[in-house]
């Protein structure tokens, strides 16, 4: 089974669903966007370095086996999901203090 795979596809199910219910909708902003860009960049560098080196393993049966690079696609779907998350929660409690 390909827990990796379905712990990603839910954790992005889950910012987009946290979006909607705090009503912050930073999806539809360009901003959000290019800063994912940037953030994704330096993923590419960072992560790319440490699972090309081999520092950083993965088990096959775990993933779907698709790489950008040497990254796991799962990686960006749950950095996807973790600066998401951050960014809703930062901008939902910004606005309640």
């Amino acid at each position: 089974m390909k827990e990796y795979t379905i712990l990603g596809i839910i954790s992005v199910g889950f910012a987009f669903v946290l979006d909607k219910i705090l009503g912050q909708g930073i999806f539809k902003k360009r901003i959000f966007w290019l800063f994912l860009l940037i953030i994704f960049f330096f993923k590419l560098l960072v992560n790319g370095f440490l699972t090309a080196g081999g520092v950083v393993l993965y088990n096959p049966r775990f993933f779907m086996g698709v790489r950008i690079g040497s990254i796991p696609l799962e990686d960006f779907l749950f950095g996807f999901s973790m600066v998401s998350t951050a960014i809703i929660s930062w901008e939902y409690f910004k606005k309640r203090t």
